[in-house]
């Protein structure tokens, strides 16, 4: 097999809490802070088409935004309406999401797409109908299925997922009595880590914001296990996404900068704001010129 590649990178990238960490704090109304990501990191994961499905327009002018990094790959969330208000989707938002995401398709920049249920789906008679027939709906994508509940972590559901040709998530939150734990499995050519942080505190509060819900930073100590994870989760699949979710105040691009740094073992580029809110990156990262293509030469 020849050697994986792997994507790393943050979570969105639309948060006004960047300003001023990841980004300029005054940029200017040219600044593209998705072009601005491309250059530090080979993945993005677009996290809105959760919450609404991209139109056609929107997913040609990010694919052309990030064109400069050739290997760029995004992943994308399947609608909210699939995974966590089942029974709600209809054939019309179907063909609404399936009309942005294959525009990013045909453009060769959607690595994956990403099925996330909640903690409360879990391995039921019911649900695992209900999984089956969204794994066929949707099986001209590159699935990636993420379940936070225990009762799917079995070897029968891996080998049902491998069956399919569906990857499988690697999970790291806070972990409680029925949660999944981190793990380095790969059912699928495409291998997929996702960190989430460990706000314990604020995890499973319901009126907890979701700003609060992902803040987090990880010390290097904590990322030192996952780096482990990831070359296992690599060297059995074709590409590995390494995804880092815990947002709040750019955190998640500390860690992806880290991570990436201490996969490539040398210093990395990172945005020249973090430094000065997060000095220990200077362990990891160094600066250099933002000007287009500079990082791509």
């Amino acid at each position: 097999m020849q050697k994986s590649i792997i994507r790393i990178g943050p979570a969105g990238w639309s948060y006004k809490d960047w300003e001023g960490t990841v980004y300029p704090q005054k940029p200017g109304k040219s600044f593209d802070p998705l072009e601005y990501l491309s250059r530090y990191f080979n993945t993005i994961e677009i996290n809105s088409s959760f919450y609404r499905p991209p139109a056609p327009t929107t997913t040609k002018s990010w694919a052309n935004r990030v064109a400069a990094n050739k290997e760029f790959a995004f992943t994308a969330k399947l609608n909210r309406l699939f995974t966590h208000e089942r029974g709600k989707a209809t054939k019309k938002d179907e063909k609404e999401f399936r009309t942005g995401m294959d525009v990013l398709a045909k453009a060769g920049k959607l690595g994956s797409l990403l099925l996330q249920f909640p903690w409360s789906f879990k391995n039921t008679p019911d649900d695992r109908v209900y999984l089956a027939k969204l794994l066929e709906q949707f099986s001209d994508y590159p699935l990636v299925l993420e379940v936070r509940h225990r009762s799917w972590n079995s070897p029968e559901v891996y080998e049902w997922l491998t069956e399919r040709g569906v990857g499988i998530c690697n999970i790291d939150q806070p972990v409680f009595a029925k949660s999944i734990r981190p793990a380095a499995l790969t059912t699928s050519p495409i291998g997929y880590v996702r960190l989430h942080g460990r706000n314990y505190q604020n995890w499973f509060r319901e009126k907890a914001p979701r700003d609060e819900r992902y803040n987090y930073l990880y010390t290097l100590d904590e990322l030192d296990p996952w780096l482990v994870r990831i070359k296992e989760v690599a060297k059995e699949t074709r590409e590995t996404y390494v995804i880092t979710n815990n947002h709040f105040r750019g955190q998640a691009v500390v860690n992806a900068i880290e991570i990436k740094a201490a996969l490539e073992e040398e210093p990395v580029p990172a945005p020249e704001p973090l430094f000065k809110v997060y000095p220990r990156l200077s362990e990891s990262a160094i600066t250099q010129e933002n000007e287009s293509g500079s990082l791509f030469e």
